[in-house]
């Protein structure tokens, strides 16, 4: 039986088994609470994925074995690959807190965030040691989904046709991204572009919905009123260590934990460069946060007008309609601050106008991806590079 071993250690921590429910081997120390909330009881098994329907080779999928190697999908077995679901838990039932509340949270943590009917933060901290949450917000059942080994945020529409789905982990990996699976029908979904690939609903697509991945400082200013996914989450994990220090440096060596295909190695930027990408109407452009730096990106997209507003803080970006009513708008920054050339209005990083004419206007937001380079152009080789 032939398997990929992986032998990426980072930090002193295992890096693909640090966010599972095995055992760790850790040269930092851990702390745990005297009295930890009962884990969640597991969730019903799915229906078993059909294997012979894929849009994928199934020897490219690998099952994270925690210890054993990496296993090609097409040598599981249903008695190992039942084993592995949910290894690293979601979350069905999250809980959130205050800003105030999330006095544990560093200003340089990173969050991903969402907008529903308030602002929803949730720690990179928390979704290292669980990568999805299901939940619905604003009547949105709605799929918060994260890969370390990606560092890919991406908030989804859990709505498919007339079905609502909720995910779950198979512990595979595809192109090293993280591989979900859904509990309706056992379909196994490539994360990043939220792609059916293996089972009943492979070819089939997740709506992308507007999110930003930015760090906690950064969020709070902008939305003040933000709620937190708490770390009362019914499981016992080190939230308060990253186990994936050091890691993007082992990319940009080379260094992949899992197979990739030829597309994840384009050169076109480093592999771990941090890049927002933007889909509109099948076309795909990513925007390189690092070296955009504190900027408004004037962009458009097959004729749609749009501004990209990037940090070096995370570095983080998020995505917006350049036009308001029937007026498109071009952007400038002038000593740190967001400004449209055509009324000269102040604006927030979360496309709210604070200042001049447009007071009170709020920017489109589009929906967007951060990912790693390496990620973005693995799931969208066609996609083009701004700038």
């Amino acid at each position: 039986m032939k398997s990929f071993a992986v032998t990426a250690a980072l930090a002193g921590v295992v890096i693909l088994a640090a966010c599972s429910d095995t055992t760790l081997t850790t040269t930092a120390p851990t702390t745990t609470t005297t009295t930890p909330p009962p884990a969640p009881a597991r969730a019903p098994l799915p229906p078993p994925v059909d294997l012979s329907v894929h849009i994928v080779p199934l020897e490219d999928v690998y099952l994270d074995t925690f210890g054993s190697g990496a296993l090609p999908l097409s040598e599981s077995n249903l008695e190992i690959r039942e084993a592995l679901i949910d290894a690293i838990p979601p979350l069905d039932r999250p809980v959130y807190e205050s800003a105030a509340e999330a006095f544990w949270l560093a200003d340089d943590d990173l969050v991903l965030g969402y907008l529903g009917d308030r602002a929803y933060a949730y720690p990179i901290r928390i979704l290292n040691f669980h990568e999805i949450v299901n939940d619905e917000i604003d009547g949105v059942p709605v799929l918060v989904s994260y890969c370390p080994l990606c560092r890919s945020g991406v908030v989804f529409d859990r709505r498919l046709g007339d079905q609502v789905l909720t995910f779950g982990n198979t512990s595979a990996l595809y192109d090293s991204d993280l591989v979900m699976f859904d509990r309706q029908t056992g379909t196994y979904w490539w994360q990043v572009p939220g792609r059916g690939i293996v089972g009943t609903l492979s070819g089939e697509e997740l709506t992308a919905l507007p999110s930003v991945t930015t760090t906690w400082a950064v969020w709070k200013m902008t939305y003040p009123d933000t709620v937190v996914l708490s770390r009362e989450t019914g499981f016992s994990r080190p939230y308060e260590r990253d186990p994936f220090v050091g890691y993007a440096e082992s990319l940009d060596s080379g260094s992949f934990p899992f197979p990739v295909s030829a597309a994840a190695t384009d050169d076109r930027l480093r592999a771990s460069e941090v890049v927002l990408g933007v889909a509109i109407a099948g076309s795909h452009r990513v925007y390189p946060l690092g070296i955009l730096g504190d900027a408004a990106f004037n962009d458009e997209i097959e004729g749609m007008p749009l501004v990209v507003l990037s940090r070096l803080d995370g570095p983080s970006g998020a995505a917006y309609s350049a036009v308001i009513g029937n007026r498109q708008l071009t952007f400038e920054t002038r000593d740190g601050e967001v400004f449209d050339r055509e009324t000269d209005s102040r604006w927030t990083f979360g496309g709210l106008a604070v200042e001049g004419e447009l007071a009170g206007e709020t920017l489109e937001a589009l929906p967007s991806r951060t990912t790693f380079w390496f990620a973005y152009v693995a799931a969208f080789p066609e996609a083009t590079i701004a700038g």
